[in-house]
C-alpha cells in the first residue's frame, strides 16, 4: 500500500468547502482506482488529508485530483500550495471500522 499526507495552513476556506461538499470528495478521491482510505483532520485552520491505496500510482491520482477540485472550487481563495509526503505503507493495523460519525464516513 502507499499513502500520501497533504497538509494546509490558512485552510478554512477549504475545509468549509470540504465539509458541505462531502460527497463530491468521496466520489473524487474514493473514485480512484485502488482506493483504500481517506482521512481529513482538521486542527484549527491546518487541514491534513491522509490517502491511502494500493500503490502509488492511485495515490498520484488522489492528488491530482484533489488539486484540480481544490482550483475548481475555490478559485477566488488563495491558498497555499500543500506540504504533501507520499511513500510506501509497510505496517499497516486497526481495528474494526471505527464509529467516528457521519464526518469521517461521508468525507
Amino acid at each position: 500500500m502507499h499513502a500520501v499526507i497533504r497538509q494546509w495552513s490558512g485552510a478554512t476556506p477549504l475545509i468549509e468547502a470540504m465539509e458541505s461538499r462531502r460527497g463530491e470528495v468521496q466520489q473524487i478521491i474514493g473514485g480512484v482506482r485502488g482506493f483504500v482510505a481517506y482521512y481529513a483532520v482538521r486542527d484549527g485552520d491546518r487541514l491534513t488529508s491522509i490517502t491511502v491505496c494500493e500503490d502509488r500510482a492511485g495515490t498520484e491520482e488522489s492528488t491530482r485530483r484533489a488539486g484540480q477540485w481544490v482550483r475548481d472550487n475555490l478559485p477566488g481563495v488563495s491558498l497555499a500550495a500543500p506540504e504533501i509526503r507520499e511513500g510506501e505503507a509497510f505496517i499497516s493495523f486497526g481495528a474494526a471500522t471505527p464509529s467516528l460519525g457521519s464526518a469521517v464516513n461521508a468525507v
